[in-house]
C-alpha cells in the first residue's frame, strides 16, 4: 500500500500523472487480501519499477 501512497503523493506534489500500465493490467491492489503473495510480490515490483523509470525519465538531472 505504500507503494501507491508514494504514487499518489508524487502525482498530488508534481501535477505529473505516473502511467501505471502495467501494474493497472495486473488488476490487483493491496486491498485484494485474496490473491496469493506471488501476486502480490509482482504487483509491488512492477509499481515500484514503473514509479522509478517515471522518475528517472522526467527528472534526469
Amino acid at each position: 500500500m505504500l507503494l501507491v501512497h508514494i504514487r499518489k503523493y508524487y502525482e498530488s506534489t508534481t501535477g505529473e500523472d505516473v502511467p501505471t500500465d502495467q501494474y493497472n493490467a495486473l488488476h490487483i491492489s493491496p486491498v485484494h487480501i485474496h490473491k496469493n503473495k506471488v501476486t502480490h510480490k509482482k504487483a509491488i515490483l512492477t509499481l515500484g519499477s514503473e514509479i522509478v523509470h517515471h522518475i528517472r525519465a522526467n527528472h534526469n538531472p
